[in-house]
C-alpha cells in the first residue's frame, strides 16, 4: 500500500490534492466528502467556528485512515482544518477511490464517521447572538 494522506492543517483545504492522493487507473469511482461550515446549528445562527486539535490528533487521523484502508482494501485520504473558519469554509475533506461506486460511497461514510468519533478535534461554535459553545470536548 502507498502512503496515506492524513493531515491536520491550519491553511485552507485543497480538495484536488485529497482527490489526487486516492486516484489511480484501477479506480472508476472517487468519492469526496467536503465538510463545510454551515450557517446554523441547533436552531441558532452560526457566524464562525474555531477548531482546535489535540497535539496527537494527526497521529489519530493517520491511524483512522490506515485502518479504514486496511479493512476496505481501498485508498483513502483525509485532511482536517484547524483554526478560525467562517461559513462556507472547508473543515474536512475526505476521499476514497474504488473500482466501483458502491464501495467508495460506503467506505467514505465509514471514514468520515470514524474521524468524527476517534480524532481528538474540538470545535467552538460562535453564534450570531454573541454566545459560543464547545462541541466534542
Amino acid at each position: 500500500m502507498t502512503d496515506i494522506l492524513a493531515r491536520i492543517d491550519g491553511e485552507p483545504l485543497d480538495t484536488s490534492a485529497v482527490e489526487r492522493a486516492v486516484s489511480g487507473p484501477a479506480n472508476g469511482a472517487v468519492v469526496i466528502f467536503n465538510g463545510v461550515v454551515r450557517d446554523h446549528d441547533g436552531g441558532q445562527a452560526v457566524s464562525a467556528l474555531e477548531y482546535q486539535a489535540h497535539p496527537d490528533a494527526e497521529r489519530f487521523l493517520e491511524q483512522c485512515c490506515a485502518e479504514v484502508s486496511a479493512e476496505s482494501g481501498l485508498p483513502v485520504a483525509a485532511v482536517h482544518r484547524v483554526g478560525s473558519l467562517t461559513v462556507g469554509d472547508l473543515a474536512l475533506v475526505a476521499a476514497v477511490a474504488s473500482p466501483h461506486r458502491a464501495e467508495a460511497f460506503a467506505t467514505c461514510a465509514v471514514l468520515v464517521e470514524r474521524i468524527k468519533k476517534e480524532v481528538p478535534i474540538w470545535k467552538r461554535q460562535h453564534f450570531a447572538s454573541g454566545a459560543s459553545e464547545w462541541v466534542g470536548l
